[in-house]
């Protein structure tokens, strides 16, 4: 709801930590005496140090967590960045500096705390209420016991208390939050006019010599990292398919009648009944009583079938169906006795039965629908049959290639050729695989795994892994199998190696080309909206020029789509005179905004504004927290040495 917050979160906090941070500098704190430092120091806390084997153990734990969280789809790389090493050593440096404040300040936890906090956690409670058994459950399936849980809970919330209130109990001052808010809701009405750089581009001319100029000047830009051309061998349900065996006649019929029942529908009559009951050792007098019961019934409902479902809730002793009419529903052969289906197969549609004697006592049953067996006939269905029977051998027959694949691959490590002779499969080629993404077809070539039908398979993550294993990579031997998906198996081989390069201008001549084109038309389109601006605003003020779109509301709140840029424009103009016209250029031309009327934003709809005072109390919150936590770290006297340095960029510090 609150977009603008959001994506200028830096521009937020750097305007409100302006207005905290000279709180703090005078925050004292003492250092930490009781740390294991070593030889390989990499960061000084007060006495303590943050070493080599502490930050090498945060990255496997780091490393373990997201390959828990992301399974087979994690890349390793992702964390192999200069970036992501300093984000980890500079949360390690924060969390020793608020281990010492709270081992200093002797911070820690009530047992009422930690009790309150477990049992108001959502995983640990049933219907809103904590469960000791669900407790006890969860922490066993983690591998703790609830000693150890409590244990590392308590020195959580002990560390908690460091930062903790400062975070929840940041207050923002009246004024900055009025002076927010009203920044937040101001509205200006606005048309756009749009000179679009693709209405520009006929005429323009580019030539060799402006080509060349440019690829001298920007050839950096089409840097490319190394990258490898690959063989691979791709079998799956395609694959598995092709080489089948002939299925004869014989064998399809077989099939059908095993499995008749997909296909056709038996005969089955919707059948309704009313039931005299006989008790289990009842003697020859009471099941004659019982017989004559139901004669007298069947002969009943004979005279007039239309009401055996009235006869059947008054005189029916099967309790769970008399309420109903006597209605048992639909049956087919081999669902009851074969005495009581003889009699019940044997009636037409709306005729009723005889006295029928079963288990429980007797019947008189009513045929209230009849169908006779409807279905498909084998030719009717044979090719249903037949691309049944096909699937049932591919699957058998992908399971045993894919068992002599990996042998195949595995026995001849340096060539595909084995086994794509042994299984009937094509050895297929492609361009531009790198270890972070595969190359686009400009990059690469025509042959691109990028714009092959392959490629959501060759940019999966482990095959990109597999080609650039020093097996693979350096040695020129097939990877072993990677399965995809269950369906999906690919083997992969690296044919040739590019180490990163710039290519030659003849490669990249057409790219350059249609980028010059773009910007003299994106420089055209600048012109004439520049020249349009001029005209607008020298132009009678109750004029609507021609070519503005219908007026639209925008706020920081709602920017209506608006590039930051044009946002930015529209809301720096000066509101004394309107209408005011403002312009702003991109890479796809120039669009003028008039800006029509400017308003406080009070008509703003007030649901909008509901949660307004908590996100910016929350943004107050975390920049207090940062405050306060740089003024720690200032105070512990944290020193990142050289060594650190070399850390992030991935050196060893061993060597």
């Amino acid at each position: 709801m609150f977009d603008f917050i959001r994506t200028h979160q830096r521009l937020m906090q750097l305007v409100l930590l302006v207005l905290i941070l000279p709180s703090f500098v005078l925050i004292g704190v003492s250092g930490y005496t009781t740390y294991v430092s070593g030889d390989n120091e990499l960061v000084k806390v007060g006495d303590s140090a943050i070493t080599t084997q502490e930050y090498d153990q945060a990255r496997r734990a780091q490393l373990d967590q997201f390959q828990r969280q992301m399974g087979t789809a994690f890349d390793p790389a992702l964390l192999e960045n200069e970036p992501t090493r300093r984000a980890l050593l500079e949360s390690l440096i924060d969390r020793r500096v608020i281990i010492d404040v709270a081992t200093n300040e002797r911070f820690s936890a009530s047992d009422a705390a930690l009790r309150n906090v477990i049992a108001n956690t959502p995983d640990f409670q049933e219907d809103g209420k904590f469960s000791a058994g669900r407790y006890n459950e969860l922490l066993a399936m983690s591998g703790l016991d609830s000693k150890m849980y409590e244990q590392g809970r308590r020195s959580e919330l002990a560390l908690d208390r460091v930062l903790g209130p400062v975070r929840t109990t940041g207050t923002v001052p009246a004024p900055v939050a009025s002076l927010l808010r009203q920044a937040l809701v101001a509205e200006r009405t606005l048309r756009l006019a749009s000179f679009d750089a693709s209405d520009y581009r006929e005429g323009i001319q580019v030539s060799d010599e402006d080509i060349a100029a440019w690829y001298e000047e920007h050839k950096s830009e089409f840097a490319l990292p190394e990258q490898v051309s690959i063989q691979y061998l791709l079998l799956n349900e395609e694959a598995a398919m092709k080489n089948l065996p002939a299925i004869s006649e014989a064998e399809l019929k077989k099939y059908y009648e095993q499995n008749k029942a997909r296909y056709v529908q038996p005969p089955r009559v919707d059948v309704s009944h009313i039931l005299i009951s006989v008790p289990a050792g009842a003697n020859g007098e009471a099941r004659e009583a019982a017989r004559k019961s139901a004669q007298e019934i069947a002969d009943r409902v004979a005279a007039d079938p239309a009401s055996f479902a009235d006869v059947a809730r008054e005189a029916s002793q099967d309790a769970g169906t008399a309420r109903n009419g006597g209605k048992l529903g639909w049956i087919s052969h081999g669902m009851w006795p074969e005495a009581i289906e003889k009699a019940v197969f044997a009636l037409e549609k709306g005729k009723v039965s005889g006295v029928v004697e079963g288990p429980e006592g007797f019947h008189v049953f009513k045929a209230d629908d009849v169908q006779a067996e409807q279905g498909e006939s084998f030719e009717q269905a044979r090719a249903k049959v037949e691309s049944e029977v096909r699937r049932q051998l591919g699957a058998e027959q992908f399971s045993d290639m894919a068992s002599k694949l990996t042998g195949l691959v595995y026995d001849n490590p340096e060539s595909l050729e084995p086994a794509a002779s042994a299984l009937g499969l094509e050895i297929r080629a492609a361009d531009g695989v790198a270890r972070d993404r595969l190359l686009s077809e400009d990059e690469a070539g025509k042959n691109a795994a990028s714009a092959g039908q392959h490629a959501a398979i060759l940019e999966d993550v482990r095959v990109r892994r597999a080609l650039f294993s020093s097996a693979v990579l350096a040695d020129k031997q097939n990877s072993g199998v990677i399965e995809i998906s269950p369906d999906t198996m690919v083997v992969v081989r690296v044919a040739d190696r590019k180490p990163e390069h710039i290519p030659e201008l003849a490669a990249v001549k057409d790219r350059i080309a249609s980028r010059l084109v773009d910007e003299r038309a994106a420089e055209a389109a600048r012109k004439a909206g520049e020249a349009a601006l001029e005209k607008y605003k020298a132009a009678s003020a109750d004029v609507l020029p021609e070519g503005f779109s219908e007026p639209r509301k925008v706020s920081r709140l709602q920017s209506q789509g608006l590039s930051k840029p044009l946002f930015d424009a529209v809301f720096a103009a000066g509101t004394d005179a309107l209408p005011a016209y403002v312009g702003v250029g991109d890479e796809t031309g120039y669009v003028i905004a008039r800006v029509e009327q400017a308003s406080d934003g009070s008509s703003v709809d007030q649901g909008l504004l509901a949660g307004l005072n908590e996100e910016i109390g929350s943004a107050w919150g975390q920049l207090e927290e940062q405050a306060v936590l740089r003024a720690l770290r200032e105070q512990a006297k944290v020193k990142i040495l050289p060594e650190a340095e070399n850390a992030i960029k991935g050196e060893d510090q061993n060597s």
